[in-house]
């Protein structure tokens, strides 16, 4: 019997217990792995095994480096391993601790040569407003998976949610339409299994099919599968899409505004004293990343387009420009009581003007450098 590896997460720790629980009982020969992260304090992380009748074994895997995930994953290859070999398992259940987020961790499966069906992130629709909400440090909850880790409750929930293709959804009584209106905008894409009544459902759906390589180019901000345009039941999303650069100055005052006009927002964008990087934007919880993400292709020789991943030329071809190739700003804001018409106001108003945008590329380079702190440059 061939091995098939689902991998469920989610800081919804409620629901997540209830996604796994119902894969147990729906799909026979299955167990659930479960790595207990909260024990680290301790200097171990606690490893359970277990099938639908209860514990199966349970050990401890000792810390990494001080590092919880390291244990995590230098202990999970070795069990599911161990559950292939042993022929007797026919999916294993990685249940993720609340904030591991499951990127790594199929990354790791995958690289172990085992076989990823599905990522699911289990969600409670009441509640993903009031985490995407939360910039609370990881730390202060009690969720760091290390003593380095600085991410926030909203930036991990967010990655957690636009990574898995399934979302397992609860029937929340505390949720109404504009909360199951706001997850289906912040991840159009995925395939909603409501768990009341759907656990064949989501058993094939842990059974479907899993492209480790694919996922990973998705999250690139350079193709990402950004949302589209929508409004409804009181929630909005803004597709902003422009082909002139930012001034860095008037973009890096309006940082704050853009920040907290919307509950998530995310994508690419272009400084003019930059224009040869593609920049990130990642904002959640009224916290915002800027990282770069490499050079736009524009800015390659063409003797180096054959490095870059087919995904990504292929996203730049459906959107190139004869003038600028693929710099553009493109950048997506989704929020209950989003006011469109003021975003799209503050963006203009960044951008470079006429008179800047024709002065030209010598111009734009001596504009002031705001972002080289951010960008840590």
């Amino acid at each position: 019997m061939s091995l098939s590896v689902a991998i469920v997460g989610g800081l919804h720790a409620d629901a997540r217990r209830a996604t796994v629980a119902a894969l147990l009982a729906e799909v026979p020969g299955s167990v659930v792995l479960h790595h207990d992260l909260a024990t680290a304090v301790a200097g171990t992380v606690v490893r359970t095994v277990r099938d639908a009748e209860g514990v199966v074994s349970a050990g401890e895997a000792p810390l990494v480096n001080d590092c919880a995930c390291c244990a995590l994953r230098e202990d999970l290859v070795p069990e599911l391993r161990r559950l292939a070999e042993a022929g007797l398992t026919r999916l294993a259940v990685v249940e993720l601790w609340d904030s591991v987020e499951p990127k790594a961790m199929a990354e790791v499966v995958a690289a172990g040569g085992l076989t990823v069906t599905s990522v699911i992130t289990a969600v409670d629709p009441a509640l993903v407003l009031p985490y995407l909400g939360n910039g609370d440090d990881l730390a202060e909850r009690g969720l760091a998976a290390a003593a380095t880790d600085q991410r926030t409750v909203a930036d991990t929930f967010a990655r957690q949610l636009e990574y898995a293709p399934v979302l397992a959804v609860v029937d929340s009584p505390e949720a109404d339409e504009e909360d199951r209106e706001l997850l289906a905008q912040l991840h159009p894409t995925a395939r909603r299994v409501p768990l009341a009544g759907g656990g064949s459902a989501l058993a094939l759906a842990a059974l479907a099919g899993f492209d480790v390589e694919a996922a990973a180019a998705a999250q690139h901000p350079a193709c990402a599968l950004l949302p589209a345009e929508a409004d409804a039941h009181g929630v909005a999303t803004l597709v902003w899409h422009r082909r002139r650069p930012f001034h860095p100055a008037r973009l890096y005052a309006a940082l704050e505004d853009l920040t907290c006009a919307a509950a998530r927002s995310r994508g690419r964008f272009w400084l003019a004293d930059k224009p040869d990087a593609l920049l990130h934007w990642d904002a959640a919880g009224g916290a915002l990343c800027v990282e770069s993400a490499g050079p736009w292709l524009a800015s390659l020789p063409d003797a180096a387009w054959e490095m870059v991943p087919p995904v990504r030329r292929a996203a730049a071809a459906l959107d190139w420009h004869a003038v600028h190739g693929d710099c553009c700003q493109h950048l997506v804001f989704t929020s209950p009581g989003l006011d469109r018409d003021g975003l799209e106001h503050l963006l203009e108003s960044c951008l470079l003007t006429d008179t800047e945008y024709a002065a030209g590329r010598d111009a734009w380079a001596r504009l002031s450098s705001d972002f080289d702190t951010l960008l840590e440059i």
